[in-house]
């Protein structure tokens, strides 16, 4: 991991996007419902990891973005080179009475291999670490709860140790327009999905 002193400078300026999801046509940056709640999620290249959240009944918006690191407002190429710390990651916003942040975790935890440290299957670098990020005390215990739920299972299933990193929601920096919702302006693009075969003992299974 870059340390923050040798981060590139970035810019104070965000970098343009859509205003609307292209898939739901709800407003990308918000506002947001009243009540709604919010979750990063990091889990390898962000394209197919945000159509796998915009599907889940229940969530009111998702955006692809960078967080977690040190340079403001980086650009897709700044993120690539390692010299930026964030990680490439989803903006989920949903409705805490259609789906529980429970829910969202299983999904997130089913959807790659928390195991694999600075990478997901062939992508390698810092940008694609795991990754979690919530606002407040009670949404860190819960994910802290998934995690140590998921880990038995993945040991039992002969996997190692998670290397998810969790933390108190960072600033959420929009990436490029092109990025956004990727899946549905190119269906045949790529993603990076894969997760270990191994359930969740959280969410609609609990």
């Amino acid at each position: 991991m870059v340390k923050p002193d040798a981060a590139l400078p970035g810019r104070s300026v965000a970098l343009p996007t859509a205003a609307h999801h292209f898939v739901n046509g709800h407003a990308l940056k918000g506002p947001f419902p009243d009540g709604f709640s919010q979750v990063q999620l990091g889990m390898g290249c962000f394209w197919g990891a945000e159509r796998l959240f915009w599907e889940l009944p229940g969530v009111w918006v998702t955006a692809v973005g960078y967080s977690g690191g040190f340079t403001p407002n980086p650009t897709y190429e700044e993120v690539c080179s390692g010299r930026t710390g964030h990680a490439e990651t989803v903006l989920v916003v949903f409705d805490p009475n259609a789906i529980s942040l429970e829910r969202v975790l299983k999904a997130f935890w089913e959807g790659h291999d928390p195991t694999q440290g600075m990478r997901q299957g062939n992508d390698r670098g810092t940008q694609y670490r795991s990754c979690v990020f919530v606002d407040g005390d009670t949404e860190l215990a819960t994910v802290r709860s998934s995690l140590n739920a998921y880990q038995e299972k993945l040991r039992a299933g002969g996997y190692g140790e998670i290397t998810t990193e969790i933390g108190a929601a960072p600033e959420f920096y929009y990436a490029e327009d092109y990025h956004q919702q990727y899946l549905a302006k190119n269906p045949r693009g790529y993603c990076g999905l894969g997760g270990t075969g191994v359930t969740c003992p959280v969410g609609v299974n609990a």
